[in-house]
């Protein structure tokens, strides 16, 4: 019947029906979530052909069809989508496992494998296909499975990806059961195209998403698998920064009440945060693993006591000398040597524990590798110092095993990072991962680096991001070099930190009065470092005040750091 035919109420009903189904197509179209696209799929095509029922199938890679949603509403049956709840039931084999051939003893199967809408006015009446599976339903449920519309859901390369079942079509008028009316088989035909079309488009950006997630995570651990020095620090500082940025977002009062993050602004944080230390895929494995001040290749520990051991035998020589040319007594010759071996012993027992690098180094001891440098032996029939001047500038390094030139190398993974990040088409929605990924060791007062940003001048996630990469760092206990620090002492070096404006101070105060410290430490840290910290002692400590220069001189900085920021922050 054609619209010219039908009487003034019918076709009223169907026009509106067509405006229904484009305001659908609209709104599948600007869905961005899949569960609740799948979701309205199923519910709106339920609503169009007043079925009780309906389930929503989703090809699988291997070919079978998973369910995805199920609704039934006179038993109260919601599963799947946004129902959290899930479905249990095993997905349908499009082929025979058996046989290899293709299964068109299921209803859906077969809609999947003819490409084409199959309607069945009563299951139970039906031949050619096996609803032993709905009368037993049926049975459990008392239940009365009748009409079925199933229609493929095709993509643009005529594919089929879904397939869209409904069950039960009902009289808008009597309320009773009914086969599915044809207009109302056109009108789901119709909406089947449309949603194809949603759920194909979705899927693919979902894949997309999905590789660049796997992309990124890859080389986060490629990282953390080039030295143990990093142990799983790439993987741990995105969980820990998550950790902090939820709490701020959940505050109701304070400086962050008013923070917030999109769904769109999480992903983008999710995806900084497993980036932010990229550029350490150039850094030099020697500098990175560098567990003692003398390592370098290897630990050239090993040729200092080659030296010592050479300027033993040589005063041992000289002993045997002095004894055969009667130089001097016997007994004095003897105490001469043996202090002599005994200093020699108890420097390179020194310079072994002034190697392992440490906190800081004490005057005497800077003196003492010195004056180290200025002894000799002979070598080679040549004077050779017991220390080369590099070796003596290695072991005099006051904190950890790194030289300045050498810290200068790490540091510089930040450049590399930013560099790296700046050189990728990032769309709209990520614009700032550069940002948040490049700036976690920037200061509060500008003396931090790569650029010296003021660090409070950064957003919000780019300053969380800076407390996570320094917990992480001072608890992880998977690092060859260091012990973990306890839960106290970390905090209380990250207090000292708070003072010298390294950590942004209110951004800490929440992470200590959160207790997302101890949150963290319970999935990640083992017993032994887990104390109880000072949280007063914490929270009272003041940061010190530093001059904050003008918005031009600071605005010179971030376009020096980042060009595009001013521009893409708008």
């Amino acid at each position: 019947m054609n619209i010219e035919e039908m009487s003034e109420a019918a076709q009223q009903e169907r026009i509106e029906q067509l405006e229904r189904v484009q305001k659908i197509g609209v709104a599948l179209s600007a869905e961005r979530d899949r569960s609740r696209l799948l979701e309205m799929i199923l519910l709106e095509a339920k609503n169009l052909c007043h079925a009780d029922g309906g389930t929503l199938y989703l090809r699988t890679d291997n070919d079978h069809l998973k369910f995805a949603i199920m609704r039934t509403d006179s038993l109260h049956i919601a599963l799947g989508g946004t129902t959290g709840k899930e479905i249990t039931i095993p997905p349908l084999a499009m082929m025979d496992p058996e046989s290899g051939e293709p299964n068109h003893h299921n209803v859906a199967t077969h809609t999947a494998l003819l490409k084409k809408m199959v309607h069945i006015p009563d299951a139970y009446n039906a031949t050619g296909f096996d609803f032993s599976g709905a009368k037993n339903f049926d049975e459990q449920n008392n239940y009365r499975s009748t009409s079925f519309l199933n229609v493929p859901l095709v993509n643009s390369k005529d594919r089929v990806i879904g397939v869209l079942q409904l069950l039960n079509a009902r009289n808008p008028n009597t309320n009773e059961l009914c086969p599915f009316p044809e207009e109302h088989q056109r009108i789901v035909a119709a909406l089947s195209s449309q949603a194809a079309v949603a759920l194909d488009n979705q899927m693919l950006l979902d894949e997309q998403k999905e590789l660049l997630e796997s992309f990124i995570k890859m080389i986060a651990s490629a990282i953390d698998a080039k030295s143990p020095y990093t142990g799983k620090h790439c993987e741990r500082v995105p969980i820990l920064t998550e950790m902090i940025a939820k709490v701020a977002c959940e505050v109701s009062s304070g400086p962050f009440k008013d923070f917030d993050l999109s769904e769109e602004k999480w992903y983008e944080l999710h995806i900084a945060a497993w980036l932010h230390d990229c550029g350490k895929v150039v850094t030099p494995v020697h500098v990175m693993d560098k567990a003692t001040k003398l390592e370098s290749i290897h630990d050239r520990i090993e040729l200092v006591e080659t030296r010592f051991a050479i300027a033993c035998q040589e005063v041992e020589t000289n002993y045997w000398k002095d004894i055969a040319q009667n130089t001097d007594t016997p007994e004095v010759l003897k105490g001469k040597r043996d202090t002599t071996l005994k200093e020699l012993e108890d420097d390179l027992a020194f310079l072994k524990t002034a190697n392992t690098g440490g906190e800081f180094i004490r005057d005497e001891d800077r003196e003492r590798i010195q004056g180290i440098g200025r002894k000799v032996c002979m070598q080679n029939g040549k004077e050779t110092p017991l220390l080369s001047e590099n070796e003596v500038y290695n072991l005099i390094i006051a904190r950890g095993t790194l030289t300045n030139e050498e810290r200068l190398i790490i540091n510089g993974h930040m450049v590399e990072t930013i560099k790296m990040l700046q050189a990728l088409p990032f769309p709209r929605n990520l614009r700032r991962v550069p940002e948040y990924a490049g700036g976690h060791h920037e200061k509060m007062d500008g003396r931090g680096y790569p650029k010296g940003i003021f660090a409070g001048d950064m957003s919000i996630p780019s300053r969380i991001m800076a407390i996570a990469d320094v917990f992480e760092a001072l608890t992880a206990a998977d690092r060859p070099y260091k012990k973990g620090k306890t839960l106290s002492e970390a905090i209380k070096i990250m207090g000292f930190m708070k003072k010298d404006n390294h950590l942004d101070p209110q951004l800490f105060d929440l992470f200590i009065q959160s207790g997302v410290y101890k949150d963290y430490a319970n999935k990640f840290l083992p017993e032994s470092q887990i104390d109880e910290i000072d949280a007063e002692a914490a929270l009272a400590v003041q940061p010190k005040e530093y001059e904050l220069p003008n918005k031009d001189e600071r605005d010179k900085r971030w376009a020096d750091f980042l060009p595009e920021y001013l521009e893409t922050s708008s």
